[in-house]
């Protein structure tokens, strides 16, 4: 039974249903178009997925066009169990009950104590009950029941890591101390804004500071390497160049903007919403006004 859910067609099809149900939510549109792009990557595949999680794990899989690192989780999930536990919350099908029974060591009779004496409806929650104690509570629980419980859960939830950096892309000593003792500055005057971490915060209450910093080079977009290349050979003009650049800097923050809205806290979005969009108008509108950008019609000319 276990290989129909191994299909590529199966899978391909699991895919587009969460682009669709994203987009009937009104979630972010990259973020379900990408659920679909990364479907049509595994339809088009001439050899099984299962073969390839088999041979290179998550790796092989995000090799392939359109597959990051949290697409590739979810379609190894599917080839392992034949279930994609975020596709069935979305559908609103997977009771709370039903959850906690993904979590190996915990059956039916288990799941139905710790839902009712507990009152959480998520894993977080659970972790969270784990921690503090309440989970030995449960009848049949006991204190190593739940410390297996907790590491388990601690494996489930983990953030992937990134990828090691390559050689010449770490971060110097100087640079991660100079991040760190401004955030702890900012955080102590209470100048950051907070964001409601999901796990150990049965409140939900946004506590956790966050900042982004620029420091030398380190957070330097390659369009600004590229441009500066091409006006030393005299492809382009000095000006057309800086203009680049500019639409370089301001697509830049944008999207910063959009991976807030798709993966922090919605709060943090509206606040950086307006300022966001000033900055962008504003820069340009300088441009357009401040470089001679005539340069554009006669690429245009080129290319027509």
């Amino acid at each position: 039974m276990l290989q129909r859910f191994r299909t590529n067609e199966y899978i391909a099809d699991r895919m587009r249903e969460m682009g669709d149900l994203l987009t009937q939510q009104g979630a972010n549109p990259f973020r379900a178009r990408a659920y679909r792009r990364a479907g049509e990557t595994i339809a088009d595949l001439d050899r099984n997925v299962a073969d390839i999680v088999a041979e290179a794990g998550r790796a092989g899989l995000t090799a392939l066009p359109n597959i990051g690192t949290s697409l590739a989780a979810a379609i190894d999930e599917m080839v392992a169990t034949g279930r994609w536990a975020q596709l069935e919350r979305l559908r609103g099908t997977l009771a709370p009950e039903k959850l906690f029974q993904t979590v190996p060591g915990i059956g039916p009779g288990l799941a139905r104590e710790i839902h009712d004496h507990l009152h959480v409806e998520t894993l977080e929650g659970l972790e969270q009950a784990a921690h503090d104690g309440r989970l030995e509570t449960v009848p049949g629980m006991g204190a190593r029941r739940s410390a297996t419980v907790r590491a388990t859960l601690a494996q489930m939830l983990q953030r992937v890591r990134p990828r090691p950096p390559a050689p010449g892309e770490e971060l110097g000593v100087e640079t991660i101390l100079d991040v760190d003792r401004e955030y702890r500055n900012k955080a102590a005057r209470d100048e950051l804004p907070k964001i409601a971490p999901r796990r150990f915060n049965p409140s939900g209450e946004a506590w956790l500071p966050v900042v982004a910093l620029v420091s030398g080079l380190t957070d330097a977009d390659a369009i600004a390497f590229s441009v500066s290349d091409a006006q030393q050979d005299g492809l382009i003009t000095l000006d057309w160049a800086a203009f680049n650049a500019v639409l370089g800097a301001i697509a830049n923050t944008f999207m910063k903007l959009m991976l807030v809205y798709s993966l922090g806290d919605k709060g943090l979005f509206r606040k950086l919403l307006g300022p966001v969009v000033i900055i962008g108008c504003a820069g340009l509108g300088s441009a357009f006004i401040y470089y001679d950008i005539s340069a554009v019609a006669r690429v245009a000319e080129a290319f027509g």
